[in-house]
């Protein structure tokens, strides 16, 4: 794991990526957003990542598809070259959503366009209490249906607040956002990097294949019929009854100590 376009690092089973353009507020360009799309999706066989915070440099945490270098460009070029671009963006969503390990993403300032899908995408957000966050893509002319929004905000916030976000495109502020649900805590900046380290390290620590399961069922279970979904629950579960960790569970509340489930983690134990 060698990134050109951002920093990375990882520590004790979590892996930290780092937007590091603090002078364009950390906007993508066309290959920070390939380089992240196929970290997102090198990181499911990565055996010594069992968590991700996703986070910035500086005053914002994203903002979007840099205008000079992707905006300014995509005038004039081919319909083909246009999808591709669009595609491109989709696809680092979707490899962050079928990563079936924990993201946390850790909100140090302005959050805004592709940053903010982004942060919709990971599993849970701390943010900082200056950071603003804002669906901005109707502000622009586009659709607010962008990198998977209109699929995963109204299952962070509903579909009211949803609608409010994308139509309006207006920058709401972290006590907003904490209120409807779409951040999951919000601390002073100085304290940011330690909450969000908190909130990884904790589900670094988890069990790997109930984890993974938990997400791929939230992926899926918002499109099934009542019945399928407890018939797959129903399965999944045990399933998991008979994975190692359940074991070291029971084995862990009987002598009274601390379960360890990293002793059990294989790489694709949930696949």
């Amino acid at each position: 794991m060698n990134p050109q376009h951002f920093r990375y690092s990882e520590h004790g089973g979590v892996a930290t990526i780092r937007l590091d353009r603090p002078e364009r507020l950390n906007a993508l360009t066309f290959d920070s957003y390939a380089e992240l799309r196929d970290t997102f999706l090198a990181l499911r066989t990565r055996a010594s990542v069992r968590s991700v915070i996703i986070t910035g440099t500086g005053r914002a945490f994203c903002s979007g598809g840099d205008v000079r270098d992707i905006i300014g460009r995509l005038f004039g070029v081919s319909d083909a070259e246009l999808l591709a671009f669009t595609r491109m963006t989709c696809d680092l969503i979707l490899n962050m959503r079928l990563l079936e390990k924990p993201i946390v993403a850790a909100l140090n300032g302005t959050v805004c366009g592709a940053g903010a899908v982004i942060a919709a995408a990971s599993d849970v957000r701390v943010a900082s209490e200056d950071a603003k966050i804002a669906f901005l893509f109707t502000k622009v002319g586009l659709c607010g249906a962008d990198m998977g929004a209109a699929w995963l905000l109204p299952r962070i916030v509903g579909l009211g607040h949803a609608s409010e976000l994308l139509m309006l495109g207006d920058f709401i502020d972290a006590a907003r956002a904490h209120e409807i649900g779409l951040y999951n805590k919000v601390v002073p900046r100085a304290e940011l990097d330690a909450e969000a380290k908190t909130w990884a390290e904790k589900l670094a620590g988890g069990p790997t294949m109930g984890l993974a399961v938990t997400k791929r069922m939230l992926n899926l279970e918002a499109h099934m019929p009542l019945e399928a979904a407890m018939q797959m629950e129903g399965w999944i579960q045990a399933e998991c009854m008979k994975h190692p960790d359940y074991r070291e569970a029971f084995d862990a509340a009987t002598a009274k100590r601390a379960p360890d489930f990293t002793k059990s983690a294989k790489p694709n134990a949930a696949q």
